[in-house]
């Protein structure tokens, strides 16, 4: 419980001034915290691995924090499950989309735990908040890519698998 707690702490320091794009420009830490609970609460992962990981999945991608940072913080377990799901942000984002999909198959099923809850979580969002800007087609680009990636990650956990598929059927309707 004591590193679960550290690694919140964390990342709420890391992310501290980064906002979601939705139109209240909620705090980002909501996202990494929504992914925990997910897993623990809805899917019943205990594994405190997986459920540090998931909280800091994004550090790496979306802050100045380096892979030897959470080692030294959280362990060679975390940090490489951190590691598998992270995208390198100096790749085009069409290269990033299209390499999820492909490595999906290929990470760790604590990794898989870790990215289905992300695409869980990102649905939701998405369906209930969306960002202001994306239109109904860039959505359901969303929703259509998410399934893409999760279609890798089955056979992981089906009770999770299920809950994605429950968010999925909020794919937005075409206009």
């Amino acid at each position: 419980m004591n590193m679960l707690i550290k690694a919140t702490a964390f990342a709420a320091y890391k992310h501290r001034n980064q906002r979601r794009k939705d139109a209240d420009s909620s705090p980002y830490i909501n996202h990494p915290i929504a992914l925990a609970d997910a897993l623990a609460n809805e899917g019943d992962v205990g594994d405190e691995v997986v459920l540090i990981a998931a909280i800091l999945h994004d550090t790496i991608e979306d802050t100045e924090t380096s892979l030897e940072e959470l080692v030294a913080q959280f362990g060679r377990e975390v940090a490489e499950i951190v590691a598998e799901v992270t995208d390198d942000k100096g790749l085009p984002k069409a290269e990033r989309k299209r390499l999820q999909v492909e490595h999906a198959v290929h990470i760790s099923g604590k990794a898989k735990l870790v990215k289905l809850a992300d695409k869980i979580c990102n649905l939701r969002d998405i369906a209930a908040s969306p960002p202001a800007d994306w239109s109904v087609e860039r959505k359901r680009e969303y929703f259509d890519w998410a399934k893409a990636v999760v279609a890798g990650l089955r056979g992981v956990h089906p009770a999770l698998e299920a809950i994605f598929d429950k968010a999925y059927e909020a794919k937005p309707s075409a206009v």
